[in-house]
């Protein structure tokens, strides 16, 4: 995995604590304000599934011309946000929802990631469904522009996950921007087609072909290995069978090939639709 180190500026920036829990009623925190972002929680119910749920949403809302990233953050060195819920009482689970991301390109790379801000999802049950869950939640992300920051906020909420409103339209919104799962996909969602590994001569590689529908606006593809094993960004390598799109990801430097074997791919396909997210085990 490529080091965030870069000969440049680094700043370190620890956004405060949010003064004060907010109580059952009130949809969001005070925002908290960092070095060109700001942070806050929202919180509602939402459908997820086919149940209602408590969601909170870390909202990061970046200064003009910044961008912050992805859980894989791609070639550019960013750094991926972290959640930690630990300090939490009466919590029983949290599940963190990433929207579908971008491919950005700057000066040190390509970097994968959001631009203006993002809002994180965040599923969260109660250990006892009687009582408020007493949320502390601290998030340490990445921003970047000229320099790269690492951040960090630390924030509180308490809410009644039985007696919460429905979720802010822009937790909603966010949700609909989460990679769906292939019983999930809808139609104007992307479909992946087919993923074929060559772990071995002198061009190992990995060929992924997805269907786009529409015009294929924005269609593009990020792949994740298990046991956090490095891959490279796909490059769209052209038409494949019938509608279909190819990409493909250069094993030939940076990785070892032979270590992908029996390993699962996760892939997110997004476009200007839909997004959708497959796994696949390579043979």
């Amino acid at each position: 995995m490529h080091s965030i180190t870069r000969p440049m500026a680094w700043l370190m920036v620890a956004a405060g604590l949010a003064q004060g829990a907010t109580a059952f009623a009130q949809p969001a925190t005070p925002w908290t304000e960092g070095y060109n972002s700001k942070t806050r929680l929202l919180a509602g119910r939402a459908l997820l599934g086919a149940e209602r749920l408590a969601v909170v949403g870390v909202e990061i809302a970046l200064a003009p011309g910044w961008k912050t990233y992805w859980r894989a953050p791609g070639d550019s060195g960013g750094v991926p946000p972290s959640f930690d819920l630990s300090r939490s009482k009466n919590l029983a689970s949290a599940t963190v929802h990433y929207p579908a991301p971008h491919r950005m390109v700057d000066a040190a790379g390509e970097a994968v990631g959001y631009k203006g801000g993002v809002i994180f999802p965040i599923e969260v049950v109660a250990a006892d469904r009687a009582k408020p869950i007493a949320l502390e939640v601290v998030i340490e992300y990445g921003i970047c522009r000229e320099i790269c920051v690492p951040a960090e906020a630390r924030m509180s909420l308490v809410l009644d996950p039985a007696g919460l409103a429905a979720a802010p339209a822009a937790i909603t919104a966010a949700l609909e921007t989460v990679p769906r799962a292939a019983g999930k996909r809808r139609p104007t969602d992307p479909e992946l087609k087919a993923v074929t590994a060559v772990l071995a001569g002198d061009k190992p590689r990995i060929e992924i072909e997805a269907v786009f529908p529409g015009s294929g606006e924005g269609a593009d593809v990020f792949v994740e290995a298990s046991e956090g094993i490095y891959l490279p960004l796909p490059r769209r390598i052209g038409a494949g069978a019938g509608p279909a799109l190819r990409f493909e990801i250069d094993l030939a430097t940076g990785v070892e090939p032979a270590e992908l074997k029996g390993k699962t791919l996760t892939i997110t396909l997004v476009s200007a639709t839909g997004q959708s997210e497959a796994a696949r085990t390579i043979d």
